[in-house]
């Protein structure tokens, strides 16, 4: 049987505080404040089970569901920011969602399940794309050392190898050094309402 994941974010206030807006509402709220998240998130919030269910039904084992859940969410993401619901002859929101995902679940390709490297629990849809868009802002550096060690999961000593393999003098308390700036980089590059949301302990305020 389908087991629909449960998203936290969907009781947080923020989000709790969207659902008297209409879906026309949050779409103009999206395209029009870029630098908050929290508009695409109720968004996701909403339809997330629909479209969960939509996917789930094809045979997929649920770590590809999950992994093409969210790689279609992405696109979703991206194409959401200039949508424009009558030049696509769409009546609603609501119906564009429901044929890009008919669309993508048929020509996304998704791996086996042992390539992929994505749990839903652990990074929601909308943080990742939200963690991608703030990881592209950060200096190379820093942006390197973060993707080997929470992506990859590689250990210090292997990043300082790497690294210094690639001509940078780098010792593994250097590579610790760099992951902690890095991901407070990226901390601070995450739209204000997306740490409120996701990362409360950073003291980030949604208002």
């Amino acid at each position: 049987m389908l087991q629909i994941p449960s998203f936290s974010e969907t009781d947080h206030p923020l989000i709790q505080a969207l659902h008297h807006y209409s879906d026309s509402n949050l779409l103009a709220f999206c395209q029009r404040y870029g630098d908050q998240g929290r508009y695409f998130v109720g968004i996701f919030c909403r339809y997330a089970p629909v479209l969960y269910t939509l996917i789930g039904n094809e045979g997929r084992s649920p770590v590809q569901v999950d992994y093409l859940f969210a790689l279609i969410w992405r696109q979703i993401f991206h194409e959401m920011r200039t949508l424009n619901l009558e030049a696509q002859g769409c009546q609603s929101l609501q119906q564009w969602l429901l044929r890009v995902t008919a669309a993508y679940q048929d020509s996304l390709a998704v791996p086996p399940v042992e390539s992929i490297n994505y749990d839903i629990k652990r990074t929601p849809p909308p943080l990742w794309y939200y963690l991608e868009q703030a990881l592209d802002l950060i200096p190379p550096l820093p942006r390197l050392v973060v993707v080997l060690a929470d992506n990859f999961h590689w250990s210090s000593m292997r990043i300082s190898a790497h690294l210094q393999g690639l001509g940078e003098d780098l010792t593994t308390e250097d590579v610790d050094y760099w992951i902690h700036q890095g991901r407070q980089l990226i901390l601070t590059e995450l739209p204000e309402d997306i740490r409120t949301i996701y990362f409360p302990e950073s003291g980030a305020v949604g208002t």
